[in-house]
This record gives C-alpha cells, structure tokens and sequence, in this order.
C-alpha cells in the first residue's frame, strides 16, 4: 500500500476530491439523505441531491454544511468518509496526507471541527487552508512574489475576497452571500411576483441556465414549473433573464460591496499592484453572467474569470500538495 496525498474542496454545495498524481477524481453535490426515524442515512452525494424537495415524509435531504462550515458534525463524517472511501476504490493508498479548505474569517473552533471531520476518516496528517489562498494558486496567480493578487471566490455558501502576497492573506472578508442565496432570491422573486412556489433544486437551474447580471434586450427564457399558491395546483410560467438580474441584484451588490470594502482597507501599494494584475473571479457563484464585467465596472479594476472557476480551489490543494514536504 502506497500514500497519496489527497486535496478536499468541502464546499457548501459541492464536494471535489484531488488525488496527487491523478487530478480531481470526484465531484458530487454535498448532500445527505437520512431516514427521520432511524436517522440512517439513505444516499449520499448526486443520488442525494437528486432527492431534494422530493421525499416523502419520513425522508429528509439536507446539507450537512452551512455557510461554508460544518451545521451537522456527524453527517459531515459520513459524508467525508464515504467519498474517500469510494475514491479507495479506485486507486490504491492507506493513511494519507489531506488538505482540505475552509471560508477564511473563520472561528479557530469551527476550523478544528473540519480537521477533525477528516482526521475521523483515517488521514495520516490533516493541513487546513484558507480558500481564497487555495483559490488563487489554482487559478494560476504567482501569490508567492512580493505584489499584491486579489481574488473573489463564490461559492455556495460564502463569498471569499482576499488580498494575497508573498504566499499570505494579506487582508480577507468572507460574507454568508453566495450561489445559494441566489437560488433563495430566485425563490423568493417568483413567489412574490407570480404566486408560485418552486424548490431549490429549480431554482438553481433558473440560476444556470438564464443567470446574469445585464439587462438585456434579447433576453433568455426558460419554462418553470411548481405549485400555485392560490390554488395549490401545478403551473407553468415563463421567467425571463431580466427578472433573473432583478432577482439576485441586492445579494451581488452585497459581493460588490465587500470588495470595495477590502479594497479600501490595503495598502497604497498593493493597490496599485491590483490595478496592474487585476481581480480574478472563482467558485461556482462567479459564473453568473456578466459579474466579471459588472465587478470591473463597480471597483475600477481590470476584472477576469479564472479559467476553471469550478474547480480552482481542488486543482489548488494539488499544486500545494506538491510543494508540501
């Protein structure tokens, strides 16, 4: 049996796991089903999430993770455990070495509750970093030279923004704003707007299939289908891109704002390396479109996407597990 070093993204809505010498081996939604009398659980991962708003009563689908920290130790455990366990599957390794990200801005209680989630699954040593950090190094940025790398990472459930030098965070914020509060503020839009009631499941697909930030005069439509609240029967409406951008505007001036927050709180100097090296976007959330033009726009900042926003912080815990000793 041989070690592998393995790099945990343990995100608010996804998990993805890096195997070093092997890339990302798995992807799966960060969801758990769990029996409400028993409290066994029922699926875990995709098969889990294909359940969510779709249970019957003794059935709940839950997030084990809220805000980017740990809500349910125990189901987190299960979760972990059962991800690592079928990536073992594939490939062969005993105790390995794990490094797994956590929100920056977090307390030091809630940081050693994700150590220890992942000590429980049987690594050798744990290493916990602070995502945007991670973020950064998978987007490419050369974080470890003495100039300053911004970087906004959205994803499920917070929002990272984070000033990086010489290999540290220079000054971070981490908001609770992120690609879930968008789904709520979809569900709720249409709720208010349309008296119907969808789940989150719809409303994430509203979020990536017509998602922006533009207003635009050929807009994107798609059908969406839930109960009417006056009459509690099924309907189909149509929702508009125009109506997606009304929706979520207030959660990303929140986004805007705290980056113009970190922005006034650095250094004259580091501001003026961001100006030349510009924002990198990253996260799930970052995919909205138009929010890089938009953040350029509102800050006065060159502003791009990382090439893989998705996977950066799982392809970050590779290349740091490299240099790892």
């Amino acid at each position: 049996m041989r070690n592998k070093d393995i790099g945990i993204d343990l995100g608010t809505a996804n998990i993805l796991i890096y195997v070093k010498g092997e890339g990302i081996v798995l992807c799966e939604p960060s969801v758990v089903a769990i029996d409400k009398e028993s409290g066994k659980v029922l699926a875990i991962g995709k098969q889990a999430h294909d359940m969510l708003g779709r249970t019957p009563g003794s059935v709940i689908a839950m997030r084990p993770l809220k805000d980017g920290v740990i809500a349910d130790f125990d189901k987190t455990e299960i979760m972990l455990d059962y991800f690592i366990k079928k990536i073992k599957g594939r490939t062969i390794f005993s105790r390995p070495r794990i490094l797994i990200c956590c929100p920056s801005n977090i307390t030091q209680v809630e940081k050693n509750a994700i150590r220890e989630v992942a000590e429980r699954t049987g690594a050798k040593k744990v290493y916990v970093e602070e995502e945007p950090k991670v973020a950064a190094v998978g987007a490419g940025l050369e974080i470890s030279s003495p100039s300053g790398n911004m970087v906004i990472d959205i994803g499920g459930g917070t929002t990272d923004i984070a000033v990086l030098s010489l290999n540290g965070i220079v000054y971070s914020e981490s908001i609770k704003v992120a690609g879930n509060t968008f789904d709520v503020d979809i569900i709720k839009y249409i709720k208010n707007k349309y008296k119907l009631l969808i789940g989150e499941v719809t409303a994430e697909q509203i979020k990536i299939k017509i998602g922006t930030v533009l207003n635009k005069e050929k807009q994107k439509q798609i059908k969406v289908r839930g109960r009417d609240l006056l009459t509690g029967l099924p309907k189909t409406i149509t929702v508009t891109s125009n109506e997606v951008k009304e929706a979520i505007k207030d959660s990303i001036n929140m986004i805007i704002h705290a980056a113009k927050m970190v922005l006034e709180k650095i250094e004259p100097e580091i501001s003026a390396d961001i100006i030349e090296n510009g924002i990198v976007l990253t996260g799930g959330g970052s995919l909205i479109e138009g929010l890089d033009k938009l953040i350029e726009k509102e800050l006065k900042v060159p502003t791009k996407m990382a090439d893989s926003p998705l996977t950066c912080v799982a392809e970050g815990t590779g290349i740091i597990l490299d240099n790892l000793v």
